[in-house]
C-alpha cells in the first residue's frame, strides 16, 4: 500500500508541475487551481507513503520520477529541448532510484 501511496503523490506532483506551467505565474485560473490542489493531494499522499517507507527511499524516488517524468512531458507538451546531457543524467537518475529501490534500504 505504501507505494500506491507513494505512486499517487508522483502522478498528482507531475499533474501540479505541469499545471504550474501552463498556469503562466497564476495567471490563468484553471491551471493555477488544478496546480494548487494537485500539490495539496500529492503532499497528502507523500506523507501517507512516508509512514511506512524510509525517508531516504520515499523522498528520492519522488523527487527522481517527479523530475524525469515533467522532464519528459516539458518535452512533449511543452515542446521543451532536451539534448544529450539532459537524456544521460535521466538515465542515471532511473538507474539511481532502481538501485536505491532494491538494494538500498535504510532500515
Amino acid at each position: 500500500m505504501s507505494y500506491l501511496y507513494l505512486f499517487i503523490a508522483i502522478i498528482t506532483e507531475i499533474t501540479g508541475t505541469v499545471s504550474l506551467k501552463a498556469s503562466n505565474g497564476f495567471s490563468k485560473f484553471y491551471p493555477s487551481l488544478s496546480a494548487i490542489v494537485s500539490f495539496i493531494i500529492c503532499f497528502y499522499f507523500f506523507s501517507l507513503a512516508m509512514k511506512y517507507l524510509p525517508l531516504s527511499i520515499s523522498y528520492a524516488t519522488w523527487a527522481g520520477l517527479g523530475l524525469v517524468l515533467s522532464t519528459i512531458l516539458s518535452v512533449i507538451i511543452f515542446k521543451e529541448n532536451l539534448n544529450t546531457i539532459g537524456v544521460i543524467s535521466i538515465i542515471f537518475i532511473t538507474l539511481g532510484i532502481i538501485l536505491l529501490n532494491t538494494m538500498g534500504t535504510s532500515k
